[in-house]
């Protein structure tokens, strides 16, 4: 009988597992309702000052051309890398996608002798630039399930600044695009310098701004702010990510328990079956001899 408590006993553990895996995946399931919201309403804001920094090098050629940040280097020596994934695990593959498109990045710019920059959001990703030593310019862990511009603009500021002032040629950032609920792709896109495709007006209009202090800073601000609203919102576009793999992977877990317990509950009733029959057969052997 020692065999069935022991069965027993792993019944009882895999369905309290059960219990809290289908308890995170409820979680989950409404954390990524409102981290889906949260990703569309961080969009329009930075369409709008696109359309407004679009404009505005549009009527003015001086400004657009005295800035730092429309600038083109033609040889990358120096590019800063933003790596954003989840300060928490249990979400599948979604980090290690992540973290593994960001390894290759960087493997292709040692192997080109590009010197990199880190700004680490998010605690996993912050482990993993610590595990290959790389250097980390700024970082952010602990973001909680809503993210805060107020937490992401001092370490993204450090490689903002770097690049105003040039000693970084580009700036791009690795996240987890939400594509839909069971597919999350991970990318890298070029933040700095801007493409000149994403600025383009269909129709110039004749009127200019008034400008205070002048135009070249306005234009500056602008698209810092620009950038800022960009990682943002992948930030955002990160953690609906995170929240849609969690759900899926503590689903899956949950099943997997399930078919775990209806596995060990068949070894249950065979082995107790075994004993009873063991039993019977004593009894009749014991009344035999009689």
């Amino acid at each position: 009988m020692s065999a069935a408590k022991e069965i027993r006993s792993k019944i009882k553990s895999v369905q309290n597992t059960q219990k809290i895996t289908r308890a995170m995946q409820m979680v989950s399931t409404s954390k990524m309702r409102k981290t889906q919201e949260r990703m569309r309403q961080a969009r329009p804001y930075a369409e709008n000052i696109r359309r407004v920094i679009a404009h505005l090098a549009s009527v003015n050629a001086y400004a657009k051309k005295a800035t730092p940040f429309l600038r083109n280097p033609n040889t990358r020596k120096n590019v800063g890398v933003i790596l954003i994934t989840s300060d928490k695990g249990l979400c599948g593959g979604l980090n290690s996608n992540a973290i593994k498109l960001f390894y290759e990045n960087i493997k292709n710019f040692n192997a080109e002798d590009v010197v990199v920059e880190v700004c680490a959001l998010g605690q996993k990703g912050y482990n993993a630039a610590n595990r290959i030593n790389a250097n980390i310019a700024g970082f952010a862990v602990g973001l909680g399930d809503t993210p805060k511009m107020e937490n992401i603009l001092a370490p993204v500021a450090i490689l903002l600044n770097k690049f105003h002032r040039g000693e970084l040629d580009a700036i791009h950032i690795v996240y987890s695009s939400f594509v839909n609920t069971m597919k999350q792709q991970p990318i890298i896109e070029q933040l700095l310098p801007l493409n000149e495709n994403a600025f383009k007006q269909e129709h110039k209009l004749p009127w200019d701004y008034e400008y205070e202090p002048s135009a070249v800073e306005v234009l500056d601000q602008l698209i810092r702010r620009y950038v800022e609203s960009v990682v943002y919102q992948c930030l955002a576009d990160n953690m609906a990510s995170e929240q849609a793999a969690r759900m899926i992977a503590m689903k899956a877990a949950t099943d997997n328990a399930g078919e775990a317990i209806k596995s060990l509950k068949l070894v249950y009733n065979k082995s107790r079956q075994a004993a009873i029959t063991k039993e019977l057969a004593e009894i009749v052997a014991g009344s035999a001899a009689v």
